[in-house]
């Protein structure tokens, strides 16, 4: 649910917003894209730290992709994300069927 409300914050209101479900061999495939503002590249690699946020002081803790990204790791899952400043980001969650 979180990145589904950082998505929907990163549009402001306008863009699009797009769930998509698959398979691949053994694992439950989850793309979550949306057309908002995108991530710099260089806080890619920051952004499943805890309490690390790019929202204004008040609007975020910093906390819910950290949670995301262990809850995932719990279930023996993977997490990934591309973006792109101006055009959006998608997050790609791998889930074992098993």
């Amino acid at each position: 649910i979180n990145i589904l409300i950082n998505a929907l914050d990163a549009m402001d209101g306008e863009g699009e917003l797009t769930v998509k479900t698959g398979l691949d061999e053994d694992k439950i495939v989850i793309n979550i894209s949306d057309t908002g503002c995108g991530i710099e590249e260089e806080n890619l690699d920051k952004i499943f730290d805890p309490f690390y946020t790019t929202k204004d002081v008040g609007k975020g803790t910093g906390l819910g992709l950290s949670v995301s990204y262990g809850i995932i790791n719990k279930f023996k899952g993977e997490i990934s994300v591309k973006s792109k400043v101006g055009e959006g980001t998608t997050f790609t969650i791998k889930l074992p069927i098993n």
